[in-house]
């Protein structure tokens, strides 16, 4: 199966290092987020990578080349300028034509989601893209109090499990490639589309692990999270 990751962002919030590298490339517990991803995706039956690559894209095709020594094929679509989400898979699309759902995902994603769930869930409906979401992270810890208000118990920054987000992780069907745009967000301009036509379905995941590395705080958090190993289910 193929995924098309957008790996060209700028990543202005994590500086200096993505002054010398791609913010894709940005090193989390010793590893690129691309390499994490790879191996992710790898361990779900994907076997063909297409990288939407731009700024310092020479430190991404430096460091995978043609993917072979990763176990998979590895193609690249460079964008000159910013197309936006929704103009990058189309390029993408365009450029490595195929008939068959794909994965799409950010490339600030670092996660251990199940994506073969999002295939099932388009599948088994018309949907045209299903998309993964997680429990909304809380930026502030939590005063657990007893119906006497009473204090009980503090709890660090938990999910909020009522309210969810887009993880940034899809399966899109090749049918999506009508309701791109040359340029402009998937996540504005495609999916409000596709909600209203009843063609966007979701995947909740409560359970696995999921960050977006936006800035130096979110490594070492996703850094401490991962030294942690799994967890137990939050249900």
């Amino acid at each position: 199966m193929r995924a098309i990751i957008l790996a060209g962002g700028f990543g202005k919030r994590l500086r200096p290092l993505t002054d010398t590298i791609a913010k894709s490339m940005v090193p989390v517990a010793g590893k690129p987020i691309l390499l994490r991803q790879l191996e992710w995706l790898r361990g779900h039956g994907v076997d063909e990578l297409v990288l939407c690559v731009g700024h310092l894209k020479e430190t991404i095709v430096d460091y995978f080349g043609d993917g072979e020594t990763h176990g998979v094929t590895i193609r690249y679509v460079v964008e000159d300028r910013p197309l936006g989400t929704a103009g990058a898979f189309r390029n993408a699309m365009e450029s490595y034509p195929s008939g068959e759902p794909f994965f799409g995902l950010n490339g600030d994603v670092v996660t251990d989601l199940d994506p073969v769930m999002l295939v099932d869930r388009l599948r088994r409906t018309n949907a045209v893209a299903a998309i993964a979401l997680v429990p909304l992270p809380s930026p502030f810890g939590e005063v657990v109090t007893d119906d006497q208000e009473r204090v009980t118990s503090f709890l660090e920054k938990p999910r909020l499990m009522d309210h969810w987000i887009n993880a940034g992780v899809y399966c899109l069907a090749p049918s999506i490639a009508s309701y791109l745009p040359k340029e402009g967000s998937i996540e504005n301009d495609v999916f409000p589309i596709l909600a209203r036509e009843g063609k966007l379905v979701a995947s909740k995941q409560p359970d696995e692990f999921w960050t977006s590395i936006d800035s130096p705080k979110d490594i070492e958090a996703a850094a401490a999270r991962l030294a942690q190993g799994p967890q137990e289910p939050s249900r």
